[in-house]
């Protein structure tokens, strides 16, 4: 039992491990740091069931089940690396939401008053990636494989978490974007950039849109990249009732997944329940 404490050069074998399954920057960020998260708790001691079931209870106490169970899959994966599989717990179980909250679902309405805000405001970099974004479903990293030799072909190849998906780009947004590259002097690579031309990211997109809530009347709360891409999947699935196809396009491995991009408010649902007239 003496082998089965947690040294920091396990957790290092451990990232060499994730590294070579091809696993993204942040994947491997938050593996690590879930990982040493639990090496604290355990205090150089045994690892065992035992340590894992309290340790999971703790985690209970201190964060949300979809969270708590993002932590768990991530020591489950290390533990699985050391040859520790009986140490495995399960997750927490977690029951399925048909509905988003209304607070919390970005409307057409307010994403065109966003993109409409951004253009008055002359940040049509902004602009641009807000209708990037929703017009293509891609991810807010995915943005730098929006580039001027795609623009040509008039589709993204985009690798991401060792898959790789085509991403087509609709003619009036390769046409939007061939203006912008142009008047920007944009002649190769990525279309959104810094102004020391490295990709815009993450932080540098949301800052910016925060910035666009007073003016363009809608709630902060709602206002982030990745409401963009919900956006997409309604609005898509709206037109196809496909959630097979939805699934392919937003690069989802599990169908679950994309069942969470397209749950409503359920608006449309209480409206066709009236229409049934069956209350007498």
């Amino acid at each position: 039992m003496f082998e089965r404490i947690i040294s920091a050069r396990l957790i290092d074998d451990f990232k060499q491990y994730l590294y070579e399954e091809e696993k993204s920057t942040a994947t491997i960020e938050k593996y690590l740091r879930d990982v040493r998260k639990f090496a604290s708790y355990a205090k150089g001691t045994p690892v065992d069931k035992k340590a894992t079931l309290s340790y999971k209870e703790e985690l209970s106490k201190e964060y949300a089940a979809a969270s708590a169970n993002s932590m768990i899959a991530a020591l489950n994966a290390f533990l699985r690396f050391a040859g520790w599989s009986d140490a495995c717990v399960k997750q927490f179980k977690i029951q399925h939401k048909a509905y988003c909250t209304e607070e919390k679902e970005l409307s057409r309405q307010e994403y065109e008053r966003l993109v409409r805000t951004a253009g008055k405001a002359g940040n049509h970099r902004l602009n641009l990636m807000l209708q990037t974004i929703c017009g293509t479903g891609i991810r807010v990293s995915e943005l730098k494989y929006i580039t001027v030799e795609a623009l040509e072909h008039g589709q993204a190849h985009v690798k991401c978490k060792g898959k790789h998906r085509v991403i087509f780009i609709v003619p009036e947004l390769r046409r939007k974007l061939g203006s912008y590259v142009k008047k920007a002097g944009i002649r190769e690579g990525a279309v959104f950039v810094t102004k020391s031309g490295k990709p815009v990211n993450r932080s540098n997109i949301w800052r910016e849109m925060k910035n666009l809530c007073h003016e363009a009347n809608v709630d902060p709360v709602k206002v982030f990249p990745h409401n963009l891409r919900h956006l997409f999947a309604r609005v898509f699935y709206g037109l196809e009732k496909d959630i097979a196809k939805l699934a392919d396009v937003l690069g989802h491995t599990s169908i679950n997944t994309t069942r969470i991009y397209i749950a409503t408010t359920g608006v449309e649902h209480r409206k066709k329940m009236e229409m049934m007239k069956l209350i007498l």
